[in-house]
């Protein structure tokens, strides 16, 4: 009966008629993981409560859904193998879809898309060295192309030898993986905040995250003297919901909720609400 439930979610969100019988039936409940801990995408209120862009996505898709949703906090590096566990049924946590993370996973079409960036300390000489640019996408073999090769070869001479921070299992840490291996020591942290941490205690030289997460921490006081620097890039195709492979009626159910949130401009509101800037994915 739940399967039946899904299947009338994506049916009605799809615009084709269901009778609503099975809604007097069964209610269809999902369980969502997110860190609660990227702001502004999602974290955590000093009164336990979750909060943040991706919050509101959750319980808007849950609407449209017509699914009663539990929206829960879970440690970034375990959540895929929890997820395959069966601790909960869906991850919504800005994750982006990797080779590595398809062979575990099956992810929704992306919800929304931001570029990685770099964030140094004012005086550090980094923003000179790396001088601000436009993003690059080095999605679909795109890292091939010249202007690519030209800005990773500046970032091998300007951070050799430096000390980079990155939260772990995140595209960042692929990239610092593929592109900077051998130039960088890498420190990996379990939070962004932690790493943001050891940049203004001058433990290491810069980090690497997600260019909103990163500006989001820049507007607290203690980040003023933080400044972003070098170039962007895309390391994704987007930012999905995460499901276990056998779930694909339920990835169905999701993606016909984000189709829809996109269709009609809710997202896009959302994510300039958030971000102040849009970063919705485009139908």
């Amino acid at each position: 009966m739940i399967r039946n439930a899904i299947v009338a979610a994506a049916i009605s969100l799809a615009g084709l008629c269901w009778s609503g019988e099975v809604w007097a039936q069964d209610t269809l409940h999902i369980r969502i993981a997110t860190e609660g801990a990227y702001a502004p995408w999602n974290y955590t209120l000093p009164d336990g409560t979750l909060a943040g862009y991706e919050i509101d996505l959750a319980k808007e898709l849950c609407k449209r859904m017509k699914a009663q949703c539990e929206i829960v906090a879970q440690n970034w590096d375990g959540m895929l193998p929890a997820l395959n566990a069966g601790k909960f049924d869906a991850i919504i946590a800005s994750m982006g879809v990797t080779p590595e993370r398809a062979q575990v996973a099956a992810f929704s079409n992306p919800y929304s898309t931001a570029p990685n960036a770099f964030l140094a300390m004012k005086g550090s000489g980094l923003a000179e060295a790396l001088p601000w640019h436009d993003k690059f996408d080095l999605r679909d073999n795109a890292a091939g192309s010249k202007d690519a090769k030209d800005v990773i070869e500046k970032l091998d001479t300007a951070l050799k030898g430096k000390v980079l921070g990155i939260q772990g299992s995140t595209t960042a840490g692929k990239f610092v993986d593929e592109y900077l291996k051998g130039v960088v020591t890498v420190r990996s942290y379990k939070t962004q905040d932690e790493a943001n941490l050891d940049v203004l205690a001058g433990r290491i030289d810069l980090t690497m995250a997600n260019i909103t997460v990163l500006a989001e921490a820049m507007k607290r006081p203690d980040m003023a003297e933080a400044e972003l620097v070098g170039p962007t890039f895309l390391l994704a195709s987007g930012t999905c919901v995460a499901f276990r492979k056998s779930d694909t009626v339920l990835k169905d159910a999701f993606n016909a909720a984000i189709h829809a949130v996109n269709a009609d401009g809710f997202n896009k509101a959302l994510t300039e609400k958030w971000f102040g800037v849009d970063i919705s994915a485009k139908n």
